[in-house]
């Protein structure tokens, strides 16, 4: 088993699996504990903003080695109970930012929203007029592809009259065998 694929079960297992049957505990615990939940959003918002970043800066973060093994680290770090890193990231780093920049950053999502439904028939629209294009193209290749040769120029010709095409039962007489004399059915053994 490779390094890397290690690497990435562990962080599933300990990054992604542990915290949410964690995070469940906490929300089922009667009577609730506020100050479960709370560290349990926290990193929940920490691994999302994590990832987003895994995200975007994709190509750069193969670059860096040893990467994995430390966002593994980093991972443990925020959730292990005598460290509770969550605590101090987003007390220290994330929650300044965020609530610096917040009134922008609602006043965008709250555009996104409004605008959600805009934006997606514009992206449905501009990929199926593309699509179709990506379509025509394929097809005009394959077809050019096809046309050196006579058999299958015929048969991927979108033109003309379906009797012209050549038909794969037509290479096959009643019974099995070819047409052309070429090779035959074994014959079956007797039982």
């Amino acid at each position: 088993m490779s390094t890397e694929l290690l690497t990435k079960f562990l962080t599933l297992l300990f990054g992604y699996a542990m915290p949410a049957l964690e995070c469940f505990k906490a929300i089922e615990q009667r009577p609730g504990r506020a100050d479960q939940l709370r560290f349990w959003c926290e990193y929940w918002i920490i691994l999302v903003l994590l990832v987003m970043f895994d995200e975007i800066a994709g190509v750069l973060i193969s670059k860096i080695p040893m990467y994995y093994e430390l966002k593994l680290a980093f991972l443990v770090y925020l959730w292990y109970p005598k460290t509770r890193g969550t605590d101090i990231v987003y007390e220290t780093f994330l929650q300044p930012l965020v609530m610096q920049y917040q009134p922008n950053i609602e006043a965008r999502l709250q555009y996104l929203r409004a605008n959600a439904g805009d934006i997606l028939v514009f992206y449905l629209k501009n990929f199926t007029e593309r699509g179709y294009d990506l379509f025509l193209r394929a097809l005009d290749y394959v077809r050019s592809q096809a046309s050196r040769g006579s058999r299958t120029r015929s048969f991927f010709s979108f033109r003309g009259d379906r009797a012209e095409r050549p038909s794969f039962t037509d290479d096959y007489a009643i019974g099995g065998e070819r047409r052309d004399g070429g090779r035959h059915r074994r014959p079956r053994s007797g039982y």
